[in-house]
């Protein structure tokens, strides 16, 4: 294989990936957060239910997503990559969602390069 052609097919790969991510659908209203992936399946947590917000790093970019939100409860969890369509929105809701959310978190969270788990906020005795 050419050079050429191997950058030409990581592109592509990476491209795919974006398109991915951005068909991923994320919305975020008073009731809780709900997750539409363009399979069908729909992931959807009440406030009230999620016990942690965590962002899980990976190694696997540029050609696949840096990370994925999670946030979990008792019952169940929620996940959506980075990139997803309605991410931002969802983003600034959380602090007011989650009294002591840490952006410290988030911002280490985006300078990862390695395999990681970040938590940006737990409830007390969650899980």
């Amino acid at each position: 294989m050419r050079i050429f052609d191997w950058f030409r097919d990581k592109r592509a790969a990476r491209r795919a990936a974006l398109m991915f991510e951005r068909e991923v659908i994320v919305t975020a209203d008073d009731a809780g957060i709900s997750v539409a992936y363009p399979s069908g399946k729909i992931w959807s947590m009440a406030w009230a239910d999620v016990d942690r917000v965590a962002i899980e790093t990976n190694d696997s970019g540029p050609w696949g997503a840096d990370y994925w939100w999670l946030l979990e409860g008792k019952h169940g969890r929620c996940t959506y990559p980075q990139g997803a369509t309605g991410e931002i929105e969802a983003l600034k809701l959380l602090p007011s969602r989650f009294e002591g959310f840490s952006d410290e978190q988030v911002g280490r969270a985006n300078r990862c390069t390695s395999n990681a788990r970040f938590v940006c906020w737990e409830r007390k005795n969650a899980l």
